[in-house]
């Protein structure tokens, strides 16, 4: 299946694409033939990140500074990678924001940072590209990142579980009232998968990762390609059929397990000042 035209010619926009599993589905799709408009809020990072990709595929790509939480600058963004691609066949919502800790030493403005960029911004730029899509009676393809808790929820990632649960439910509502014109919509839930962000801010101690790590019924943690190639058959013609799903990739840990981060219950409340401070410092 991962033939070199797997996704020719198609265009790909890619929210947070500029580092951790974003980088790597955009990487991804470069080698299987895909143009690819990256996307994300420091650009001077997209550039150098577009450039090694250039040099690593020999593919298109067009790095755009966006904040997914501003609609204007959603649209402003496509507008843009339509000028230089003449289209847009798929969009990969990626962006995201998420931290550990006790609900109840959270404030509301930790919920708006979450909800914000997760929720708000993957509605934001689903609905100004499938907008576009059903005007022009284009058929294109929705992928969203949500979590391996996105439907069981769990304890200490609540503001990351209550956005990821719209995710999916917007992607699963969607699918039903947008199918008629063509349009597919999935979503990938991921269980461990390190990166050099996220995976520092939820696994800040080695003690905490090894916790995880032993819930993993495969012994585990993923491979960034593993994620990426679903992601890439996902978006394929190959899944012409497949919508308003939500496809579990985490080594067995959701069949294994309930309330992803709820071990974490087993932190001591010294031990959360600590982490606090960890986090304070970046």
């Amino acid at each position: 299946m991962f033939t070199t035209d797997l996704l020719k010619e198609k265009v790909v926009l890619v929210t947070g694409g500029g580092s951790g599993l974003g980088l790597s589905m955009s990487r991804r799709f470069l080698e299987l033939g895909a143009r690819v408009v990256i996307a994300s809020r420091r650009l001077e990072l997209l550039e150098q990140v577009a450039a090694e990709l250039r040099a690593a595929t020999g593919g298109e790509v067009l790095p755009l500074q966006l904040d997914v939480r501003d609609p204007e600058a959603v649209s402003a963004t496509l507008d843009a990678a339509e000028a230089a691609f003449g289209r847009v066949d798929a969009l990969v919502n990626n962006a995201a924001g998420n931290f550990i800790s006790p609900t109840e030493r959270l404030s509301h403005r930790a919920f708006d940072a979450v909800l914000g960029i997760v929720l708000h911004g993957t509605v934001y730029a689903t609905l100004e590209l499938g907008k576009r899509w059903i005007a022009r009676g284009q058929p294109g393809v929705v992928l969203s990142i949500a979590a391996a808790y996105a439907e069981r929820g769990s304890g200490y990632v609540v503001p990351s579980a209550v956005a990821k649960a719209g995710v999916v439910n917007l992607m699963r509502s969607l699918a039903g009232e947008w199918g008629r014109y063509g349009i597919r919509l999935n979503a990938i839930a991921p269980g461990p998968f390190p990166t050099e962000g996220a995976w520092s801010r939820l696994m800040p101690t080695p003690e905490i990762e090894a916790l995880f790590e032993s819930r993993v019924p495969l012994g585990r943690v993923g491979e960034h390609a593993e994620l990426a190639n679903l992601a890439a058959y996902l978006l394929s013609d190959h899944a012409g059929f497949v919508s308003g799903d939500l496809i579990y990739i985490d080594g067995g840990m959701s069949a294994g397990n309930a309330g992803e981060f709820n071990l974490l219950e087993r932190v001591t409340p010294e031990q959360w000042d600590a982490l606090a401070a960890l986090r304070r410092k970046g």
